[in-house]
């Protein structure tokens, strides 16, 4: 989910109410909140706290709520993810660490250190290497996935075999989600489980629709939905997320906002290549 902010730059949390119950109405089982899609490395902690409570309270009982409390520092990491536990949220969202880069073994330490200390969590690993620098292998994830309270990976690596890795050797229980929107299909013929999605703010119900339809058997639906929806997911990711999204949103009359700094606006080339895809798929 992104955040939105005011025309000062404050956090609009009055419209991030709106916008989760709209989700959530609109296909979306659950919200990730403060992830990359917030903007989390420029939301300081308190105001992450405070929209985790927020948008718990508009859709409660509704949705689950997956915290966004990972960090490049491990003591970090543990403390948000404890007062992100004592509020009661379902989930939490773990990146690996970027910029330090750290070793395969000290990855497996620092997401085993987290899980140990809030056992009560469930965890989603999230591989993204691109923002990283640096690689959450399917051996450690293997590894990781023994530990009770690491449930799940939002694999955004863009590598199928390295996901069919994962999916041959860890439980059947343990989720594996896409972090890509436009792998979700491909990364659901090998044993995905969803998607964490960008798309879904501007096509939720129709991602869902195309989820449902596979898993029901429609395969040939889940495919044409694919096609469909194709070139929203690449034209959201013509430039850096969530610039293109929140775009898209304020083309729709959402009051959602620019990016904080150092993200930047919409060019007008970007808004120019939004415009007609919305328009084919009936999103303005």
């Amino acid at each position: 989910m992104i955040t939105p902010f005011s025309e000062d730059g404050t956090v609009n949390y009055a419209v991030a109410e709106k916008l989760a119950v709209y989700l959530v109405e609109n296909g979306s089982d659950a919200l990730v909140v403060c992830g990359t899609t917030g903007e989390s490395p420029t939301l300081s902690w308190a105001e992450e706290y405070e929209l985790f409570q927020v948008i718990q309270k508009a859709v409660a009982g509704k949705a689950k709520i997956i915290a966004g409390t990972g960090s490049n520092s491990t003591h970090e990491a543990i403390d948000a993810t404890q007062k992100a536990a004592k509020l009661g949220l379902d989930g939490s969202l773990q990146v690996v660490p970027y910029y330090n880069k750290p070793p395969q073994a000290g990855l497996y330490n620092h997401f085993k250190a987290i899980a140990e200390a809030v056992p009560e969590m469930p965890i989603m690993l999230y591989n993204i290497p691109g923002r990283t620098g640096q690689n959450l292998l399917p051996e450690t994830i293997i590894r990781l996935a023994e530990i009770p309270n690491i449930v799940a990976v939002k694999e955004a690596s863009g590598n199928l075999d390295q996901a069919s890795q994962i999916r041959c050797s860890t439980p059947s229980d343990f989720g594996i989600y896409s972090g890509d929107d436009s792998l979700t299909l491909p990364l659901l013929a090998i044993g995905a489980q969803g998607v964490v999605s960008v798309a879904s703010h501007l096509a939720g119900s129709q991602l869902q629709h195309m989820i449902q339809s596979f898993f029901n058997g429609n395969v040939e639906t889940a495919l044409k939905l694919h096609l469909q929806l194709f070139p929203l997911f690449k034209v959201l990711f013509l430039t850096t997320n969530p610039i293109p999204v929140k775009a898209a949103l304020q083309l729709q009359g959402w009051q959602v906002g620019s990016t904080r700094p150092p993200l930047c606006a919409a060019s007008t080339e970007v808004i120019d290549a939004l415009k007609p895809i919305l328009k084919q798929l009936s999103l303005l």
